[in-house]
Parts: C-alpha cells; sequence; structure tokens
C-alpha cells in the first residue's frame, strides 16, 4: 500500500518534458556551491600565459576572464577539484589549503 502513494506522488509520463529539457537553464548560478571545498587554486599572474586552458576544463565554470584578458577564481562557485592546476602547461596556478574558520 505505501509504494502505490509514493508512485501516486510522481509525475505520469504526459506530465514530464519532452526529452527531459531543462525548462530553466543555469539554475546552479543561484546557488553559491564553494564554500566546501578544502583546497582553493590561485593563479600566479608571472606564470601564466593567458592560454585560458584553465577555463575549458573548468567543470564548475568558477574561472573568469577579466576584460584584460587575465584569468580569476570565482571562490563563490569553485570546488577545490584541482583540474585548473592539473591542465597548466606552465604551472601557474596551484591548490592551497583553506584557511579554518
Amino acid at each position: 500500500m505505501g509504494e502505490e502513494c509514493k508512485l501516486k506522488d510522481k509525475p505520469t509520463i504526459k506530465e514530464l518534458p519532452i526529452a527531459s529539457i531543462i525548462m530553466t537553464p543555469a539554475t546552479s548560478r543561484f546557488y553559491k556551491t564553494g564554500d566546501w571545498r578544502s583546497f582553493r587554486p590561485e593563479i600566479d599572474k608571472n606564470k601564466c600565459i593567458r592560454c585560458g586552458l584553465c577555463w575549458v576544463y573548468c567543470p564548475a565554470d568558477a574561472i573568469i576572464r577579466t576584460e584584460e584578458g587575465d584569468y580569476e577564481i570565482d571562490l563563490d562557485y569553485c570546488k577545490g577539484c584541482g583540474v585548473c592546476p592539473e591542465e597548466c602547461p606552465t604551472k601557474a596556478i596551484t591548490m592551497v589549503e583553506e584557511a579554518e574558520v
């Protein structure tokens, strides 16, 4: 009987959007997700050659290109995954332990 009640709460196939289309994209920007990381990336501007590989490979879209052509980390959304320093050809990005609060 309990299983039957659970099924009634779920939408039917006719109520689901076609092909699981996301009706409101980019909603993750409403939620700051960077507060649970234990390491954060830091960019050494003297080593950075502005290739943009960190920006390309960032899975959280947390790297921003400034008007001057530099790259910065948006720590509100960076999860500290460590992909950017792995992809940086000049090793301009290092992971630094977050300070304890």
